[in-house]
């Protein structure tokens, strides 16, 4: 049985003025484990974040979700097939900050047809949990901490239920007891068997993932 959630196969991405950000990269990320990219700024992290999670094209190379090609799917699909796989975490969260923690858990399902108000409720109460926040669902996110705002926005990535979270700095603005926090609730995703790809500038990351890549002149390399 292939355990290959989302396959990465000879990837570039070139830019403008023939700027070539990845050359001829290839990532397979495997069901229930956690990686880490780290590399310099610039090295073209986020722009392979945003090819493995659908919101930007190779200008070479196939991205495979559970070994099905993407290169060919309507617009229609790779929204479908993206929210139904994948869930996002952004160094900024991304808050809306004019509605409450648990109606911002809330904003992924109102576009699921599988649920009504009803359930969406109860689903954001089991990921405010599952978050350690169901004490501040009430809350607006001026209203908490930084570290708090993250893990909602986490809670909220899990929305649709993911089979992966992609991670883009999640802890770039947090100190070192927030971002165990967060590395921690990580962990215990991948034990519930989701797949977790967080990038990062910190190698301090390779204490809590099960494989760490740096990305360095367009490729990839393993670090043990």
């Amino acid at each position: 049985m292939n355990n290959t959630l989302i396959h990465a196969n000879n990837i570039y991405k070139e830019y403008k003025d023939n700027l070539l950000i990845l050359d001829n990269l290839d990532l397979e990320i495997k069901k229930n484990n956690f990686y880490s990219i780290v590399g310099k700024s610039g090295a073209g992290k986020s722009t392979l974040l945003h090819l493995l999670g659908l919101l930007d094209i190779p200008t070479k190379g196939e991205i495979y979700i559970n070994g099905k090609p993407t290169s060919n799917l309507k617009p229609k699909e790779i929204a479908f097939l993206r929210m139904s796989t994948i869930g996002f975490v952004f160094q900024s969260y991304h808050l809306n900050n004019s509605l409450k923690a648990y109606e911002n858990v809330m904003l992924p399902m109102y576009v699921n047809p599988k649920y009504n108000y009803h359930d969406m409720e109860i689903k954001a109460d089991e990921l405010l949990k599952l978050v350690g926040l169901e004490h501040r669902k009430h809350h607006f996110p001026n209203e908490l901490s930084g570290g708090e705002q993250q893990r909602i926005a986490i809670a909220r990535a899990l929305a649709n239920d993911p089979d992966c979270i992609l991670a883009d700095e999640p802890t770039g603005n947090l100190d070192k007891e927030n971002e165990s926090n967060i590395f921690n609730i990580f962990k215990k995703l991948v034990i519930k068997g989701k797949s977790v790809v967080v990038i990062s500038h910190n190698e301090s990351v390779k204490n809590y993932t099960d494989k760490i890549y740096e990305l360095k002149n367009g490729k990839l390399e393993e670090k043990h």
